[in-house]
């Protein structure tokens, strides 16, 4: 189906949420002769949530991450999903079959060009999922459609991308959470907030768990038969990435993805999220301007007011994945996914009772955004914070990758008298997808 025809199918074959609500109340006002049966899932009683106030809610890419974003969603009383796009028949047929037994009904549509999801005036918001080659680029063509969106990380390609995606939401007002759910989880919430409220005293050191320090620079496979477009669409698969021929294990591969420029390796993937929470620790602030090659398994940044981000592969205490740790001049606090943190001083906890969460789920980051969508207020994964938290992990990433130190201008966005470095700030795409 073209984008015409889907946008025609959508204004004349199906009601929009809108239109429904503005046509019953015109009939309520013209035409009272016969009874009529309002369910009470319509009037938001026995615990239903009345059409005007459910937000209507679209999926780009529902895979693995996606489906398990999917089922957050769909656990929220006031959301309503109504269509899935994604370039493998066999996900678009089982995300309908899922959202049709949750809503029981029959109408989640289905597309393979997410513009066309896009162009439905209906739906409030979207769900991005996609491969990290299309994150950034999806995000910023449903903010020009008036969508808000929650977007699963990492969310950017690189240096330029990051910016230009913080711009969009900042000039088009979008409602944008990146999917770094620990923001919404309360040890690390709490153990952030030591940091930022000067219970640790100065701060000194912020360490991150990359997850693998390695970049790298994608490459090809060996060319297999490419499948009709219907079952799997390979040309909107690599969309803006560099074009390559098709091998289904690639289909499922994560950073080659990133097209013709640098990988980030667990920098940029599973770093993402520890650096994420590094960037709350110091208040957000803007990235570090020095970043020096790895030495002793350990790669060194500096922010402007001296001090350090660390990202460092050992040496942590067991509290599981994504560990965070934390340094002032007066004390320190380490959390990690279990749900525990350990401090230097049961003083800092102050009386408070902190609720342990193990294992990172995103149910509570969903209903942030949720909420920020109807109250136009900025989530915690906004873009600016997204757009830092990465700016630090793709320059960390190139410093890695050149293998000596790298310094970073944030007033004029570019390397200081680094001309390798500057090459490896964005990368070209492919048309029609240029930003």
């Amino acid at each position: 189906m073209s984008r015409k025809s889907a946008a025609l199918a959508v204004s004349e074959g199906q009601s929009t949420r809108r239109q429904f609500l503005r046509t019953s109340a015109a009939v309520t006002g013209s035409a009272i002769a016969a009874p009529t049966i309002i369910p009470s899932s319509a009037l938001g009683l026995d615990g239903a949530v009345a059409p005007s106030e459910r937000i209507v809610v679209g999926g780009i890419g529902i895979g693995r991450r996606g489906g398990y974003d999917l089922g957050c969603f769909l656990q929220q009383k006031d959301v309503q999903f109504v269509a899935v796009c994604d370039i493998k028949e066999k996900r678009r047929a089982a995300v309908k079959k899922q959202v049709d037994a949750h809503h029981s009904n029959d109408q989640c549509a289905t597309y393979r060009d997410f513009r066309e999801l896009l162009d439905r005036s209906d739906i409030d918001a979207v769900l991005i999922a996609t491969g990290p080659n299309w994150h950034a680029t999806a995000a910023m063509t449903a903010a020009k459609a008036g969508k808000d969106m929650y977007c699963e990380k990492p969310v950017t390609k690189n240096i330029s991308q990051s910016l230009i995606l913080a711009n969009t939401m900042r000039r088009t007002g979008r409602v944008f959470q990146a999917g770094t759910q620990r923001r919404n989880l309360p040890h690390f919430a709490f153990a952030c907030e030591l940091a930022r409220t000067g219970r640790l005293g100065k701060l000194k050191k912020v360490y991150a768990h990359p997850a693998g320090m390695q970049a790298m620079m994608s490459g090809w496979l060996v060319p297999e038969v490419e499948p009709d477009a219907e079952l799997i669409d390979w040309n909107m698969y690599l969309g803006p990435a560099a074009w390559r021929p098709f091998n289904k294990k690639l289909l499922d591969g994560f950073n080659f993805e990133k097209g013709g420029g640098l990988v980030g390796g667990g920098v940029l993937e599973w770093g993402s999220h520890c650096v994420d929470l590094c960037q709350w620790a110091v208040d957000d602030c803007l990235p570090p301007v020095e970043y020096n090659a790895p030495k002793d398994g350990e790669l060194v940044a500096r922010y402007e007011n001296g001090t350090e981000l660390i990202f460092r592969e050992k040496g942590w205490i067991p509290l599981g994945s994504c560990p965070v740790r934390f340094e002032g001049e007066d004390g320190w606090v380490e959390a990690g996914d279990s749900g525990k943190m350990v401090l230097s001083s049961p003083e800092l906890l102050a009386g408070r009772e902190v609720d342990e969460i193990g294992g990172y789920p995103a149910t509570f980051h969903v209903r942030d955004f949720l909420d920020c969508v109807k109250s136009r207020r900025q989530p915690k994964g906004n873009a600016v914070a997204a757009c830092n938290a990465h700016i630090a992990c793709h320059a960390a990433n190139i410093a890695l990758h050149l293998g000596r130190q790298v310094k970073y201008d944030n007033v004029k966005h570019e390397f200081i008298d680094d001309e390798q470095a500057n090459r490896l700030r964005s990368e070209a795409l492919r048309e029609p997808w240029r930003l």
